[in-house]
């Protein structure tokens, strides 16, 4: 028999008996579709840290765009996220892509040039 911890809020006393924790179920098949359900929900949030993670690097160059995309096309295909915010995460980091790359192109023609004799106060 699974034995779960009090839920906080769950009240304690004389009365405590007669009021069931939300998460203890006593079905045998429900308690283990609840293990089930927790496994799951552990698996799909570390998934989704780590296509956050995967997205800020690919945003600011240190990780190929290709691999998030089809980690992101990974995950749709899963359930793990909807498909379409694996495609609008998709457009967002081109987009970012090719802002960044037009501002590396545009950055040393805004560079200001010095006169070699001048010092700088």
């Amino acid at each position: 028999m699974v034995v779960y911890p009090l839920c906080p809020g769950t009240p304690r006393g004389p009365l405590q008996h007669f009021i069931r924790s939300p998460i203890l179920p006593n079905i045998k098949a429900a308690i283990k579709w609840t293990r089930q359900t927790e496994k799951r929900t552990k698996r799909n949030l570390d998934t989704k840290t780590r296509l956050k993670t995967l997205f800020k690097k690919a945003k600011n160059g240190a990780e190929s765009a290709s691999t998030v995309e089809s980690q992101l096309d990974k995950a749709a295909t899963k359930g793990i996220i909807h498909p379409n915010k694996a495609a609008r995460k998709k457009s967002r980091l081109a987009k970012a892509i090719k802002v960044a790359a037009a501002a590396a192109a545009a950055a040393p023609a805004a560079k200001p040039v010095r006169k070699a004799g001048t010092k700088k106060k």
